[in-house]
């Protein structure tokens, strides 16, 4: 019983640590529940809360919305403000202007007076990679237009993505000198370690369509439709339980680092533990009795 309770407050745990993470970030703002928008005038991003999709929006098209400290600042405020809301079932990061994200501000990176705020960007956008995994729950990139370096990196970071049929994707550090190596990390766990090769070593984009076929994106949609399927995948995840999805997207991406005998051994156990769940046992009572079920979302 102790080791299954562990198990369980394993997600709390972590959803108490990013809480603490997004308490230390630049910007700060009161609880999304107090208002659909939540962010503040002079905040690279905008972030608007309704009906339990937080929308992450990056907002400086005139600088192809690269990913400088301070955009990586908000962003990261954004994504772990109120974690503990438990009307918050999803979150999709998206763009204004044509340009998803161009990633890192070369300008910033180059005028940098030393090595150690160099460090801290990499560092920074480090910290916003991982913490998407440990989110309670998902995240999805909605993208429309061209994702590249960084851009890239934090589409391929994301729980799912959906693109339209026009955007592109690519990894062109090293047209410049600077080789992607950071954007690496996310991109070679999404594609064929071949096809994150070539994009690596020659910085050639390649379309929705391809970024599909090897496993960067979840699903490509004409751009007139892109926020209507979108949306439509946030709202059937909204229609489930918070805690359930919790604890499932926790043992994902913990079972995934692991040999098969192990993963096997992980998920058994998230298994049983799921049936101990309040909502475990309230949604195939529901189901039994050919109902819909009336979701807690509490992880007891």
């Amino acid at each position: 019983m102790l080791q299954r309770y562990r198990r369980l407050k394993s997600v709390g745990w972590i959803l108490q640590g990013l809480c603490v993470t997004g308490a230390t970030a630049q910007r700060k703002h009161g609880s999304s529940s107090s208002a659909p928008q939540l962010s503040k005038p002079g905040a690279l991003t905008l972030c608007l809360q309704q009906d339990g999709v937080r929308n992450i929006i990056l907002n400086n098209p005139q600088k192809r919305n690269t990913l400088s400290l301070h955009m990586l600042q908000c962003l990261q405020h954004d994504l772990l403000h109120d974690l503990e809301n438990q009307s918050l079932r999803v979150i999709i990061i998206s763009a204004k202007g044509s340009v998803f994200s161009s990633g890192h501000d070369l300008k910033e990176l180059a005028a940098a007076e030393c090595k150690e705020h160099q460090t801290r960007i990499f560092s920074t956008c480090a910290e916003v990679m991982t913490s998407i995994p440990r989110i309670p729950v998902p995240v999805i990139a909605m993208v429309n237009g061209l994702a590249t370096a960084a851009g890239c990196q934090l589409v391929a970071s994301c729980d799912m993505a959906v693109a339209s049929e026009t955007s592109k994707f690519a990894t062109p550090g090293v047209n410049v000198g600077l080789f992607c190596s950071t954007p690496a990390v996310a991109l070679g766990r999404s594609v064929p370690r071949k096809v994150a090769l070539e994009m690596l070593f020659t910085g050639e984009p390649i379309s929705a369509k391809d970024a599909l076929l090897h496993g960067l994106l979840s699903k490509v949609v004409p751009e007139d439709k892109l926020e209507e399927e979108t949306m439509n995948i946030a709202k059937k995840i909204c229609s489930t339980s918070r805690s359930v999805v919790a604890l499932g997207k926790t043992i994902f991406y913990r079972q995934m680092t692991q040999g098969v005998v192990s993963a096997y051994e992980t998920a058994s156990e998230a298994m049983v533990d799921n049936l101990s769940l309040r909502d475990g046992k309230e949604g195939i009572e529901a189901f039994f009795n050919k109902r819909e079920p009336i979701w807690s979302h509490k992880m007891e």
